[in-house]
């Protein structure tokens, strides 16, 4: 319940936040004893008891029964009545240190709630392991550097790399502690339990301390009462717990200290801090590195309407590069837009290769999302600028961008925003698919025909058809993996980046393209700070992997008598064991290191034609082109199904090898 008072008070406007009171030394002092805190809030419970909840006997179903009085004023008159009252029982819990359980001692609740600060980096890693300690752990894999908010378990019993910091059973009096470095303004802690497919384990109600030389400490301690502040913390493993300090407080050090957790368990949890950096008056600590970006881009996280808002302006101040178009709808309806950017938009044109990226496979993770919708506007604004570099990116590309392949789930995620969504919700689509997951398994039948020695002879290595159980009516199939498998077929795309998702293997087999997958960021959900720092960090990336389809050669496969293009030939790279296929026009792009290549151009009715072609290092693509005969039995088709009358001779011919055939 306190979890659920919270997390849904989370995203409310703050009320008289404000510093500790002024005089306060930064240096191995602790505050004065009389600190202001906040009120106790509307319908706050206490903290959880230390002893366990039992049920009150022949009562089984998750709830007892108690009585509470209820004053009722009638014609001036005070009626005192008793009535019974449902409460439900909380997870049973553990302690180990003696903690109050009257109200006195229960933290008290602002009727408000505002994160108000960001995360210090925990979860980002941009807290560094060192920075993080702990009384004791039970072992390397639940160290301290475990105690990060959403991390993960190993697969196995006893890995080193556990999902959580465990203090050891015996350990009477546990803490875990974290580092700022510098002078800090804490406001906020989020906690989770611990992530493990063997155990259950989590704190259920803590204290916090603070230090500026590890030695001294203080607690957060309650407004009204000054006494030492208990926080409720989790009710199960995953769901992440908010709780604001009554009062922030200023200082370098933080510690938790558990005061209970799930009985038969042992002191594990998973958090973040929420913090400012301040400034030093004394220049004693070093000063914070500063986040940010130069470039004039619009850096929040954006909803689905404010997504389709953005895209609407990128393409309004671009007109003449940009559009937008959408490749189908989500299981709610939400569409998919793309954001397409080429000089000649909405046009394939012959010879320029068409490049894609992909985020929001997931849609909790939202990095991917917003660097997606930061390029666009980068590349509009750096093509009104006349920057060079990005003139002929979009000159020689044609780039397709979706910021939100699952916006479904993404909106769900949004709701409880970067912190607090945790590391499941919103992952899936609204149907609860997985697409990761979803797309036709290629690799199998592939594999097992290549251990039977059928390919390429009998079984094609290139453009894999979809497996009939995959086309099926009833096939589990998202309509959101549906509509990027048909965007797939229909462009012929040669390079691709998912930020993050496993459909990389499936679009090497079934299409052209070559793909691959970015994992961005141990914070799927970075706070809204951290994306100007995020973006210099992927930028450079983003624009380098884009120029990579000038890598290898290109050319137009034609026919030789009319120079029309032909569609569907095969290109073959000797040494290679997977080729490409030429798109509707006759021109294809093959990716290819610095080398020499011997390069086999084949089509159905058609000699085939092989050549070599040299890849330099310099920046290409090489033209590698071919022009391919048609085979006697295909001009006789041809003539054949043009009416035309066939010679005598080679009708003579044809009669004698049927006979001989016969």
């Amino acid at each position: 319940m306190w979890g659920l008072l919270l997390s849904l008070a989370a995203f409310a406007p703050a009320v008289g936040l404000g510093l500790r009171t002024p005089g306060t030394s930064l240096l191995g002092l602790a505050p004065p004893a009389t600190t202001e805190a906040w009120g106790p809030a509307r319908g706050s419970t206490p903290a959880p008891q230390s002893s366990p909840v039992q049920p009150p006997a022949g009562k089984d179903n998750g709830t007892s029964e108690g009585h509470v009085r209820v004053r009722i004023i009638k014609k001036k008159k005070v009626i005192m009545k008793k009535r019974k009252k449902l409460m439900r029982l909380r997870p049973t819990a553990t302690a180990r240190p003696p903690v109050t359980t009257t109200t006195t001692g229960a933290l008290d609740l602002p009727e408000e709630q505002d994160p108000g600060c960001p995360p210090l980096g925990l979860e980002s890693l941009r807290v560094s392991d060192s920075q993080l300690e702990a009384s004791s752990s039970q072992s390397f894999g639940l160290g301290p550097h475990r105690g990060r908010l959403n991390i993960q378990s190993g697969l196995e019993d006893g890995d080193l790399y556990d999902g959580a910091w465990c203090a050891e059973q015996q350990d009477t009096e546990p803490w875990f502690q974290v580092d700022a470095r510098h002078p800090t303004r804490f406001s906020g802690i989020i906690t989770q339990g611990r992530n493990s497919i063997w155990r259950y384990d989590w704190v259920t109600s803590y204290k916090v301390q603070f230090s500026n030389d590890s030695q001294t400490w203080w607690g957060s301690r309650n407004r009204s009462n000054g006494m030492e502040a208990v926080f409720p913390a989790n009710s199960d493993p995953e769901t992440p717990v908010l709780n604001l300090l009554p009062e922030p407080q200023v200082a370098r050090f933080i510690r938790l200290l558990p005061q209970t957790w799930l009985q038969g368990g042992t002191s594990c949890l998973r958090a973040e801090i929420l913090a400012c950096p301040v400034s030093d008056p004394n220049d004693l600590f070093p000063k914070a590195p500063a986040l940010g970006s130069s470039d004039p881009l619009d850096f929040r996280h954006h909803n689905y309407k404010a997504m389709r808002k953005l895209m609407k302006q990128v393409s309004e101040k671009c007109p003449n590069i940009t559009r937008v178009y959408s490749i189908g709808k989500s299981h709610q309806g939400l569409k998919l837009y793309v954001m397409e950017l080429s000089d000649q938009p909405g046009e394939h044109e012959l010879g320029e290769p068409e490049v894609r990226y992909v985020a929001g496979m997931h849609g909790n993770e939202a990095l991917g999302r917003e660097l997606l919708l930061l390029l666009m506007q980068f590349l509009c604004h750096e093509y009104l600028r006349g920057d060079p570099r990005v003139t002929r990116l979009l000159t020689e590309t044609r780039i397709h961008l979706l910021p939100s392949m699952n916006p479904d789930g993404y909106e769900t995620a949004f709701r409880r925003g970067s912190e607090l969504v945790g590391w499941a919700e919103g992952r899936w689509n609204q149907q609860g698919i997985d697409l990761n997951h979803n797309f036709a398994d290629l690799n199998t039948p592939l594999w097992e025909a290549e251990d039977d020695g059928l390919v390429p002879d009998t079984v094609p290595n290139h453009h894999l058809p979809l497996p009939t159980y995959y086309t099926l009516p009833n096939a589990t199939v998202a309509p959101e993996t549906r509509a990027v498998i048909e965007w797939m077929q229909r462009i012929p795309f040669v390079l691709s980046a998912n930020l993050h998702g496993g459909m990389n293997d499936f679009s090497y087999l079934h299409t052209n393209c070559f793909e691959i997958t970015v994992e961005l960021s141990c914070d799927k959900f970075p706070h809204e700070n951290e994306l100007p720092q995020e973006w210099e960090n992927n930028k450079e990336a983003l624009l380098t992997y884009l120029e990579q389809v000038r890598m290898g050669i290109t050319g137009v496969v034609r026919d030789k008598d009319t120079e029309l293009g032909i569609a569907d030939a095969v290109i073959a790279v000797e040494g290679i064991n997977h080729d490409v296929t030429t798109a509707w026009g006759g021109d294809y792009w093959r990716l290819l290191t610095p080398g020499d290549y011997v390069v086999t151009a084949s089509a159905e009715g058609y000699h085939t034609a092989t050549r070599n072609c040299w890849v330099p290092f310099e920046e290409g693509p090489v033209p590698c082109n071919f022009h391919l005969t048609k085979t006697p039995k295909q001009r006789l088709r041809e003539l054949l199904a043009a009416g035309a009358k066939v010679p005598p001779d080679l009708r003579r011919r044809l009669e004698r090898l049927r006979g001989q055939k016969n």
